[in-house]
């Protein structure tokens, strides 16, 4: 993983925590990985899957019980991001607030980052 000793290469906010584990609990799974694929209008979409075990390559990052498992190919690109849960009125999901976005489209869905062309789905 690209990370600095000592601080995680992800963080997750209380409202992503209580969402994480609900949903491991709701599905007796290991955690949810996190990655990324080619898609969308901006030209990369983040990809979510609760998952039975981690691979021997992801990245694990466990906050207050919440797991969070990154695939190997997008550790690079998420290194810095927050996750984060939000509740509105016509929506909730998980926010990625992630400093190595350089694009994304106007609904949210879809980004692009520096060297994505080259990327290979994650």
């Amino acid at each position: 993983m690209f990370s600095i000793p000592g601080q995680a290469p992800v963080t997750i906010t209380p409202a992503a925590e209580r969402q994480i584990s609900r949903l491991m609990a709701g599905k007796d799974a290991y955690g949810l990985k996190i990655g990324l694929k080619k898609g969308g209008c901006a030209g990369m979409e983040y990809t979510m899957d609760l998952v039975p075990a981690a691979d021997a390559t992801d990245e694990v990052v466990e906050q207050n019980g919440a797991r969070i498992l990154i695939a190997p190919t997008a550790q690079m690109f998420l290194f810095g991001t927050q996750i984060d849960y939000e509740t509105g009125l016509l929506e909730s999901g998980f926010k990625f607030r992630n400093p190595n976005v350089t694009d994304a489209c106007g609904c949210g869905e879809s980004v692009s980052f520096k060297l994505d062309r080259d990327t290979p789905d994650a």
